[in-house]
């Protein structure tokens, strides 16, 4: 399940983008208002996270803009004194409001109950060719094989590029969403996860036929065994 999450204050956008990735979801990060409408119609995420004030457009006018086009769920991040943004948000069609600051679990439980009513509460599994990846689990079958364990940097590894099955993924969306915008990780860091997965998920890691390398770009997934590109 695809959340976006949108916030000018990277730090905060670093923490809860953590946390949601924590509890199994895939998350996308924006952090301005225009940036923020770019990544909703190209990822159609499942729920917004959208803070109110924003850089190049407003997250008042993004939630206008989103609830125009969608009835995805979209939660609001307000600051505690700023009843009339609050308001504002839910009449403009936002589902909810969250006052900073707040702590990852009322978030969580936040989204949760958004989720629940909007009939998709938890990450399910997620099927795509060969894969059969079980957030819940942390887990993954690749063609009828017994379910391997995963570590968490490899679940969202195979999670972002399993949901992006057939597309070239950039090293630095890679970074970004495995790390988080805080910039832990590096393209060695990156190079050394991709060679752990890919033992867990190739007949031969040496050879790779799902995982595959595209030279001075990122990786691509392929879901169903193939010749390397």
């Amino acid at each position: 399940m695809k959340l976006l999450v949108v916030d000018d204050d990277l730090e905060l956008l670093g923490l809860v983008s953590y946390a949601l990735r924590q509890a199994g979801y895939l998350v996308v990060e924006a952090s301005d208002g225009l940036a923020a409408l770019a990544a909703f119609e190209r990822e159609e995420p499942s729920l917004v996270v959208l803070d109110v004030n924003l850089p190049r457009l407003s997250g008042l006018e993004v939630c206008k803009r989103i609830r125009a086009m969608s009835r995805v769920p979209v939660m609001m991040l307000t600051v505690r004194s700023a009843e009339e943004d609050q308001v504002q948000a839910l009449d403009l069609g936002a589902d909810d409001y969250l006052t900073k600051p707040f702590s990852p679990r009322t978030l969580l439980a936040r989204v949760r109950a958004l989720l629940r009513r909007a009939g998709d509460e938890k990450p399910a599994p997620l099927a795509t060719g060969d894969f059969t990846l079980d957030l819940e689990r942390q887990s993954v079958s690749v063609a009828g094989h017994p379910p391997v364990r995963l570590t968490k940097l490899e679940l969202r590894l195979l999670q972002v590029l399993l949901a992006n099955a057939g597309h070239t993924l950039p090293a630095e969306r890679l970074l970004s969403h495995v790390w988080g915008s805080r910039g832990a990780g590096d393209r060695q860091l990156l190079k050394q996860l991709v060679h752990r997965l890919r033992q867990k998920i190739e007949e031969d890691a040496a050879e790779p036929r799902y995982l595959v390398t595209v030279a001075g770009v990122g990786y691509v997934l392929q879901p169903e065994e193939g010749e390397a590109e």
